[in-house]
């Protein structure tokens, strides 16, 4: 364990949240830059969709991955040099010039990010202590409440009132800020490196029996299932109510605003009841609930702006809120000694069945002469259905019965566990 001031600790660790905020953006601020995209590119809904499955797909196959060679680097030259690569894919994204190479963008940002995230909370775990890491995971979670009330919303208007790339050269800048931050503030983390490495050969055989444990395969199917059902729907609410039902470019922000917003005070409530009430019936309660706001959403008649407003952020909570006792109980699925390298797996999963809901809804998807997008409604009834599944799957994850010594070479140490 190294040894930082508090006042150190307390700045590193606002970096690092800055850091995920900036990951957190640039995939979230993709969704509703989605109708201007689509016209200045002129591709159908299944094209954006891919373009946001791209992201998601490199992202989740780079972080998985990324447990196979992570710990053979320092932390810090690791940190600095792929954020370096995130901003330069940033860079990319708001300079192409056709769809090809916005896909190959997405792609690169993507394998950044993935890798980013397993470095942010394998550096956590090497700098706060065990009994305050919990708080200081709770630092770096608020990156993505930040974006949600700040972030999106700021790239959505520079979307609106300059064009799509604005907000991806807002990331550039952002990202070189932080990065200069990040070289001043991030001590060497190398201890790790004088401990010996595991083979290659012996890494990826750990890690199929990572993925192939029936208890692990159980806990995976129900995040992959839950990711696909919420990313059938989120991706094309913005080009639905543009195109449908002509809502400015530029008033979106007000939804992820007041969204984001109710999110950051119902999140940690939600915790709460899990864990008083139990993860699975508060889980069951809220997935049940929240098929009523999709199949709204996906149904919507004509409504006054300002009621599109209010019902934001009751479709937002449910959806999130549903999402974290699943995360709460997933924690209690592997034994301790493998959480980190469990999570990193499950993380990976829910990076795939994003790519896989955003690719699926925008098949669904079509255009009319009239260029309004048609077929939303059926993909608000597959996402219920799918979600359902998972309402019934939910009984067949179960944690750890026993706790076992380290096995394997993929442990929690590398991402913050340990």
């Amino acid at each position: 364990m190294y040894s930082i001031s508090t006042k150190h600790e307390r700045r590193l660790l606002w970096l690092l949240a800055l850091t995920q905020f900036t990951i957190i953006m640039d995939f979230m601020v993709m969704m509703p830059l989605g109708p201007q995209i689509m016209h200045s590119f002129s591709i159908t809904p299944a094209a954006f969709a891919t373009a946001v499955s791209a992201y998601s797909w490199c992202s989740g196959l780079s972080g998985l991955f990324a447990a196979t060679y992570i710990d053979r680097f320092d932390r810090r030259r690791l940190l600095l040099t792929v954020y370096a690569l995130f901003a330069l894919s940033n860079l990319a994204c708001a300079l192409a010039s056709s769809f090809p190479l916005l896909l190959a963008a997405r792609a690169f940002a993507g394998i950044t990010g993935g890798v980013l995230g397993s470095v942010i909370m394998a550096i956590v775990g090497d700098v706060i202590p065990v009994q305050r890491r919990g708080a200081a995971t709770g630092t770096i979670m608020t990156a993505f409440s930040l974006a949600a009330i700040a972030g999106v919303p700021a790239g959505v208007m520079l979307g609106a009132h300059f064009n799509w790339a604005a907000p991806f050269y807002l990331l550039v800048v952002l990202s070189l800020l932080v990065w200069v931050a990040g070289w001043q503030l991030v001590p060497s983390l190398a201890e790790h490196l004088s401990r010996r490495q595991p083979a290659l050969g012996d890494v990826l055989p750990d890690l199929w029996r990572l993925l192939s444990n029936p208890r692990h395969m159980n806990a995976f199917a129900l995040t992959f299932m839950m990711m696909v059902a919420h990313m059938l729907v989120i991706p094309f609410i913005s080009p639905v109510l543009v195109a449908n039902h002509g809502v400015a470019p530029a008033q979106l922000s007000w939804l992820y605003m007041a969204g984001g917003a109710a999110t950051f005070f119902t999140s940690r409530r939600v915790g709460r009841l899990a864990d008083r009430f139990g993860t699975r019936r508060v889980f069951r309660i809220l997935a049940v609930l929240s098929f009523l706001p999709v199949l709204f959403v996906t149904h919507l008649p004509d409504l006054p702006f300002y009621a599109l407003v209010l019902f934001f952020p009751f479709f937002m909570v449910l959806l999130s809120g549903r999402m974290v006792p699943m995360q709460a109980l997933l924690t209690t699925v592997p034994e301790p000694a493998r959480r980190g390298a469990f999570l990193s797996a499950n993380s990976a999963l829910q990076a795939l069945g994003t790519g896989c809901g955003a690719w699926i809804g925008g098949l669904m998807l079509s255009s009319s002469p009239t260029g309004q997008i048609m077929g939303y409604g059926m993909v608000g009834w597959v996402a219920v259905a799918i979600a359902l599944i998972g309402v019934l799957w939910v009984s067949r994850v179960h944690g750890a019965q026993n706790t076992m010594p380290p096995t394997g070479v993929l442990r929690g140490d590398t991402v913050g566990e340990g």
